[in-house]
């Protein structure tokens, strides 16, 4: 590169690094998860949404229990075992009893990932989720998003009292024998030991079932900073890193949404990246089953060097 010359944009073509290497790909080997955005509208709005989530964002609108049925039997021929409803907040969609219901009824494991307040609290709600769980069981399971076990930390992120109402919220799902998970985030630079451990002190005095020094039901989320400087991923990143290709969640995941005004759903390769066009797929779960290549901040810091996925 000449004197002077400025650096190469990163992230930028999709199959060469700033640097001229050539870039990671995930392979699609098979659909394990489907996600289905159920719209990006929230009761809260957090300091640090990667979707930037709020009363005000409809980016992506609430998709409808009819617009979700031709996916629920496309990924069940597909042979996937688990739909993942994210938002937003979920439970803001009137349509969520029966997206749930839909997707356990074709037997499905139901993962949702909701912040348990006001609108699960809703007595009709409450009633729908009840019912549900009699039936279906340990197949339908709630992730609660408690993003630190002290409240004000919590509460710094989502505002004032947001952290009690989570409790109220995630101890009615235990007093009522949910399948229950948490999801917390590793913003504040204490050590995972550390993170667990004051989890564990929480779960224990609150009595809530959740084992925290199991990663699949105390998820610890790497933040998602994306003024934040993050090397590429390229091929010959696999093996320096000791990972594999097959590893990240777009080899084995899609995620639904409905782009407001839009006529019709479509498919994108991942749920931490909605609004690129890029990772926009096609209509159907049959036009997705592609590979994807790394070509976002998000790739590398959250699924390659971050080591997360969204999955149960």
């Amino acid at each position: 590169m000449a004197y002077g010359a400025p650096t190469p944009a990163k992230f930028q073509h999709p199959d060469v690094t700033a640097d001229g290497k050539p870039r990671a790909r995930a392979p699609f080997v098979r659909l394990k998860t489907l996600w289905a955005n159920t719209g990006t509208l929230c009761n809260i709005e957090c300091a640090h949404c990667y979707i930037e989530s709020s009363p005000r964002n409809d980016r992506l609108a609430y998709l409808s229990a009819q617009e979700l049925r031709p996916y629920l039997d496309e990924a069940k021929r597909l042979g996937a075992h688990e739909i993942g409803f994210t938002g937003g907040e979920p439970f803001m969609n009137p349509d969520m009893p029966a997206m749930l219901c839909d997707a356990l009824a074709a037997g499905f494991r139901a993962l949702v990932l909701t912040n348990a307040m006001r609108p699960m609290m809703r007595p009709r709600v409450q009633a729908a989720l009840a019912a549900l769980r009699v039936e279906y069981g340990e197949r339908l399971v709630l992730r609660v998003s408690l993003d630190h076990y002290a409240a004000d930390r919590h509460d710094a992120e989502r505002g004032p009292g947001a952290f009690e109402e989570a409790m109220r919220g995630l101890s009615w799902l235990a007093e009522r024998g949910f399948a229950i998970a948490a999801a917390g985030r590793t913003l504040w630079g204490e050590s995972e030991e550390e993170t667990r451990a004051g989890y564990r002190r929480l779960f224990a005095e609150r009595q809530i079932p959740i084992d925290a020094d199991d990663p699949s039901a105390l998820v610890l989320f790497p933040e998602m900073d994306e003024r934040a400087e993050v090397p590429e991923i390229s091929e010959a990143c696999w093996d320096i890193l000791g990972r594999r290709p097959d590893s990240v969640m777009c080899a084995s995941s899609r995620m639904i949404v409905k782009r407001r005004g839009a006529p019709a759903p479509s498919v994108l390769a991942c749920t931490l990246i909605p609004y690129s066009p890029a990772f926009e797929l096609g209509r159907t779960l049959a036009e997705s089953l592609i590979s994807v290549p790394l070509n976002h901040p998000h790739c590398a810091r959250f699924c390659v060097l971050g080591g997360a996925g969204c999955s149960g």
